[in-house]
């Protein structure tokens, strides 16, 4: 069976069991580690694997080929991707200050580009200027040495912007649970509808389960796809990405994803969707 995931840590950390035979009664897995850009467009042309992460934003393309699988996403708290520039003080409490700009963003599908676009329709008047996509791990050094005006960035650049002398212009997630009340949703995983998805779905949850009751298990797997990222960054990730909704998306996971989909759709940015299409 065909499976497609991120090297982030979350990803691996979930994933470890599954592909390592450690969950009885399994086939046996071929693994494609791909950025979400990539899996998202793979999703979209119908020719990806049987199981994939993509972003919550890019499933109202895929639905009709794919099953949204209660488990093995990332939903969360406090989790949300930020916006980044090296603008001075006075710029960073000015979103409008975007308008115009060159604002690099880590997919066009991405969960964190839809979220900016929502965002940016309350606070940027007239828009900004042109969006560019690149891998998530080029936006921080761009912003830095100026060759974009400001970057859209998710993962460990919440742990690591700092480091490349970087100021917080807007957290999202802030902006997107005070107002709606609602978690993040930002990765899902799919799978194709011909498949048995209540088996898989078994099986993604006990590995969940698994990194959970073995956390030191997987630590030599996650390291080795870790992106030079040190140990403590990397654990940083795991402890936010995956929680509760790595296990159970449950009624508030739901609920974030009807939310996010359905006002994306008011806005004319993805197709609208039947709620009731979202569970497997």
């Amino acid at each position: 069976m065909r499976i497609a995931f991120s090297p982030c840590p979350n990803d691996t950390f979930i994933f470890h069991a599954l592909v390592h035979g450690l969950i009885p009664g399994t086939p046996e897995f071929e693994v494609t580690y791909a950025d979400i850009d990539r899996t998202n467009g793979w999703a979209a042309s119908g020719n990806g694997g049987d199981i994939m992460k993509i972003s919550f934003a890019a499933l109202p393309w895929v639905l009709d080929k794919y099953a949204l699988l209660p488990c093995g996403g990332a939903l969360g708290r406090g989790c949300g991707p930020l916006v980044l520039t090296k603008g001075n003080s006075e710029q960073l409490g000015d979103p409008t200050s975007l308008s115009g700009l060159r604002v690099a963003v880590p997919s066009e599908r991405s969960t964190a580009y839809l979220l900016f676009r929502l965002w940016a329709a309350q606070h940027v008047p007239g828009g900004v200027g042109e969006i560019i996509v690149m891998p998530f791990d080029k936006i921080m050094p761009a912003v830095q040495n100026g060759s974009i005006d400001a970057g859209l960035v998710i993962h460990e650049a919440r742990f690591t912007y700092k480091n490349y002398g970087l100021q917080l212009m807007a957290d999202l997630g802030n902006w997107w649970e005070e107002d709606t009340g609602l978690p993040i949703p930002l990765g899902a995983i799919i799978a194709d509808r011909s498949l048995d998805l209540a088996s898989i779905s078994k099986w993604i949850k006990q590995s969940v389960e698994y990194a959970w009751s073995n956390p030191d298990a997987s630590a030599d797997y996650v390291l080795s796809h870790a992106q030079e990222m040190s140990p403590e960054v990397t654990q940083a990730h795991i402890n936010l990405y995956v929680n509760k909704y790595s296990a159970d998306l449950g009624d508030d996971g739901y609920a974030a994803i009807s939310a996010l989909l359905n006002r994306a759709a008011d806005e004319g940015l993805v197709p609208a969707i039947d709620p009731e299409s979202l569970r497997a």
